[in-house]
């Protein structure tokens, strides 16, 4: 079994089961039978939490803490759904969904092969052992083959070692609230840098991990009366980069400003993120893991989602024989492709 007409992009994913049910994926307004969360990034969260929700306790302690005016999250479990370790944020999960007419989906949510920081890496090969795949639905962040990463010790070290390089002044780094901040953290812990500052925001988020994981992060709270000088460490959200009162900080402190992408592979994140120095650190895949993903999994048919889609789709029909479309919204099936 297929399941070609069963899988299409609405408000999330969408699956159709042959009891009549909907799987519904990372839906921002989840209302279907089967309500399923990834992961607690902003964009794969609802702005209004369902009923019941599938997920792992981590991701809904971590939602609840940023959808505090979403409702709180009721977890809860299905016969047909088993969610396994997707290695890309803490809590995060793939989730495996068996169909009673015999055909497995397998929703990867956004993921990473690899064993980093706190976390474990999903498991291609141990989902196989277990199940057969009929149908993968996987993200295609870094979907091209430019985008290699080196080994995650080389990468980690680099970052290290220019911390401690740079000792004789303070650096702003700038990642995510949540999995890349805890990650550049811990960096920073490794590294001889004096102190370690970050905002409410992300002391929110390691307060609740730190409980799951059992690690410290021993970041003190940055606020406006904090003075930055040589040997510190800000760790700021993303997105605030070219916000004044960064530029403020900078002008008075002289703080060098780190990015940390897979983007970083492309000189041009550099200039767009207005950084002075960048760093490839990913909490996805890599071409060659998306590549290695698929050939463990066999998978009868690939549907492909965000990044480089289209472009990873045809290498899987090119070079695998796998009949593979990315997802587009609103089409239900490989028909409408």
């Amino acid at each position: 079994m297929t399941g070609a007409n069963m899988v299409s992009l609405r408000d999330g994913i969408q699956i159709d089961l042959t009891t009549g049910e909907t799987v519904v994926i990372d839906a921002t307004k989840p209302a279907d039978d089967i309500a399923v969360l990834s992961h607690a990034h902003g964009d794969h969260l609802y702005t209004q939490a369902p009923t019941k929700l599938i997920c792992s306790k981590l991701t809904a302690r971590l939602a609840d803490a940023r959808r505090e005016d979403g409702g709180m999250v009721s977890r809860t479990t299905h016969p047909a759904v088993t969610q396994v370790s997707a290695g890309h944020v803490p809590g995060s999960r793939a989730t495996i969904i068996e169909d009673p007419n015999g055909t497995t989906y397998l929703h990867t949510g956004d993921f990473s092969t690899r064993d980093r920081f706190l976390l474990s890496g999903f498991d291609a090969e141990a989902v196989a052992a277990t199940y057969d795949v009929d149908v993968l639905i996987t993200e295609t962040t870094y979907g091209k083959p430019d985008y290699i990463f080196d080994d995650q010790a080389v990468l980690e070290r680099r970052i290290v070692d220019w911390l401690d390089d740079t000792s004789d002044t303070p650096v702003i780094l700038f990642g995510y609230t949540l999995g890349r901040a805890q990650e550049l953290e811990l960096l920073v812990s490794r590294s001889d840098r004096d102190r370690l500052f970050v905002t409410d925001a992300i002391r929110k988020m390691n307060a609740i991990i730190e409980e799951s994981h059992d690690v410290a992060f021993n970041a003190e709270r940055y606020d406006r009366e904090t003075t930055l000088g040589a040997g510190d460490a800000l760790i700021l959200p993303a997105q605030t980069n070219r916000l004044s009162f960064v530029d403020h900080i900078v002008k008075n402190t002289g703080a060098v400003k780190a990015g940390f992408s897979g983007w970083a592979i492309e000189d041009s994140f550099k200039y767009r993120g207005d950084y002075d120095e960048t760093f490839v650190l990913s909490d996805h895949c890599d071409f060659s893991e998306l590549t290695a993903t698929v050939d463990a999994l066999d998978p009868n048919q690939v549907y492909t989602q965000h990044g480089f889609a289209d472009e990873f789709a045809t290498h899987l029909e090119s070079e695998f024989s796998i009949t593979a479309r990315s997802l587009k919204k609103n089409q239900a099936s490989l028909d409408e492709f």
